[in-house]
């Protein structure tokens, strides 16, 4: 027989396999009694875990949802699934999921077998994401950004190497503090050793990043968070463009189309406001234009402009 916290382990996978077990057949297939199964069900509760039991002859147990979040068992596919599309929602433009995708995918990489991360690094490889963006953006890869949020979030020493946007390469050796996603590229913040003073480091043209080993204590950053940093950093830089138009259409037929890149807000039953962030103006033309339904731009006023270009130009296409 397995070992209590093996079993335990055992339990909790197969509880997450099926939506009801049968006692007698989940003690069966445990190896174990009834009697001590229902200790080791006790032993989940106490971890957290919702068990809810159904007594009688047909009784048996089943997950359900709970105040919290317990651990959660997964075998090898789910846990290459689940890395794989971490790296994908790394890239996402729904503000705030990108830092938290990157957070959990540090956790995953690390406990993860070598094994596993080769069948990670291969997947990403031959998978080509399909998408609005410019296809000469450069990409960020997700090992860097891995290796980065775990020095972060252990205040390890990190050195990489760096080049600039005038094309020199320099060597960094920096106390990382955080990493911020902003108009749709990846920022890493941290103290320079070396020039002794605080930088925001653009993740794309970041390489070879490793930790030293060595902790440090952090500092106070000069200013209220890490994104405030990086967007007072870049200065006088091409911000990205907000968009915000009102669509004469229910929130849940534009959520369907478009809601994967956007922010819908309900007005009315039949009218919205949809809120988008872009590089460019070409990605909200085509999906406020492929809607299906009037709307009104109300910013910004370069957005009204391109329309009425591209409206001149198709109807010289008709003509």
């Amino acid at each position: 027989m397995a070992n209590t916290s093996t079993r335990t382990l055992r339990l909790l996978s197969l509880l997450q396999t099926h939506r009801y077990w049968p006692g007698t057949q989940l003690a069966e297939r445990l190896g174990v009694s009834v009697r001590t199964l229902r200790r080791d069900i006790d032993r989940l509760r106490e971890l957290g875990y919702p068990v809810e039991a159904r007594r009688g002859v047909d009784g048996g147990y089943q997950l359900t949802a709970g105040a919290a979040l317990p651990p959660l068992v997964v075998d090898d596919e789910e846990a290459v699934a689940l890395a794989v599309g971490l790296q994908a929602a790394a890239h996402s433009a729904v503000e705030g999921l990108a830092e938290s995708s990157v957070r959990m995918l540090a956790k995953v990489v690390q406990v993860m077998p070598a094994r596993l991360r080769r069948q990670v690094e291969a997947l990403r490889a031959m998978t080509l994401p399909a998408g609005w963006d410019s296809p000469t953006r450069p990409g960020v890869d997700p090992g860097v950004l891995t290796a980065v949020a775990l020095a972060c979030r252990d205040s390890e020493h990190l050195r990489f190497s760096y080049t600039a946007a005038d094309g020199q390469h320099t060597e960094r050796h920096v106390e990382p503090h955080r990493l911020v996603s902003l108009g749709r590229r990846w920022y890493l913040v941290a103290y320079d050793l070396t020039r002794h003073h605080w930088r925001s480091f653009r993740i794309d043209r970041l390489t070879a990043p490793h930790g030293t080993g060595s902790r440090f204590r952090p500092r106070d950053l000069p200013a209220a968070d890490a994104a405030e940093f990086v967007r007072t950093s870049l200065g006088n830089l091409p911000r990205p463009y907000r968009v915000e138009a009102l669509v004469d259409a229910p929130a849940a037929a534009v959520r369907e189309r478009i809601g994967r890149w956007a922010t819908v807000e309900e007005l009315d039953a039949e009218h919205c406001r949809v809120r988008m962030t872009a590089d460019s103006l070409d990605w909200p033309t085509m999906a406020l234009g492929a809607l299906g339904a009037d709307f009104r731009v109300l910013d910004p006023p370069e957005l009204l402009e391109q329309i009425h270009n591209w409206g001149a130009r198709f109807n010289r296409a008709r003509a």
